[in-house]
């Protein structure tokens, strides 16, 4: 699980997953990483030992797809990991917020797929997407969201299919719980976080949902994700990795 040498690109990289994700492959060897975020001052205080390309942007414009095909020259690993979260049933969803959830989280994913598939026709490489045990265990009120996370991982599905002549491994991660800021847009957690404290608000979710009893770290994710990159998982195609606690049994 070393990437001496290598360059990969990280969306969603200014915080949570993709911010650890970042770190764990620098620590590792990364030589160059290609972070993509909307985020500019969350990408400006991620400083790494190897070369930096920062990109602000929203994933799902494909302007910012033209626009990067040169910087993705020689890449070698991609993670797929831009999302944003939603909580309303279907009765009450606006559809502007339907739309805003699946723009993210499954067009800026199938624009990021195919921008480092294209990028890694001629030498192979790895890509691993962020998926969610939501997208596997349907729960009310996580429609938008669950929606997107289980399409996100049939493309992944199909994109490893397509793949495989080229030498391309595709797979995804499917978390339940990580203590992560997407928590704080879901109303629910952030009213319990305000009056417990957020480790409290997630422990108490954890305690009711998961049978291992916790909710994961970014970096315990990042770890995965890196596992799944890697020649260590020489093999593994088109495969989900439910890392959940036990959420979906």
């Amino acid at each position: 699980m070393q990437f001496s040498g290598k360059t990969a690109l990280v969306t969603g990289a200014a915080s949570g997953i993709g911010r650890a994700v970042a770190q764990d492959l620098a620590a590792r060897g990364a030589t160059r990483l290609i972070l993509v975020d909307r985020d500019a001052p969350g990408l400006a205080t991620l400083v790494l030992p190897c070369a930096v390309e920062r990109v602000i942007g929203d994933v799902a414009d494909d302007a910012l797809w033209v626009r990067l095909p040169t910087s993705l020259a020689g890449l070698d690993h991609a993670v797929i990991n831009a999302g944003v979260a939603a909580a309303s049933t279907i009765t009450e969803l606006p559809y502007a917020e339907w739309r805003r959830v699946l723009s993210v989280n499954l067009d800026g994913a199938f624009l990021t797929l195919q921008a480092a598939m294209r990028a890694m026709q001629a030498r192979g490489g790895t890509i691993v997407a962020t998926a969610s045990a939501a997208g596997i265990r349907a729960e009310a009120g996580v429609a938008a969201y669950g929606a997107s996370k289980a399409a996100l991982m049939h493309l992944v599905k199909v994109a490893a299919k397509e793949g495989a002549p080229a030498g391309i491994r595709v797979n995804a991660i499917a978390p339940a719980g990580v203590k992560t800021p997407v928590w704080d847009g879901v109303p629910m957690f952030a009213e319990r976080a305000q009056s417990i404290g957020r480790d409290a608000a997630f422990d108490e979710l954890a305690a009711m949902a998961t049978p291992l009893g916790r909710y994961a770290t970014s970096e315990e994710v990042a770890r995965q994700i890196a596992f799944l990159l890697s020649d260590a998982s020489a093999l593994i195609t088109g495969t989900v990795l439910v890392a959940d606690g036990g959420y979906t049994l």
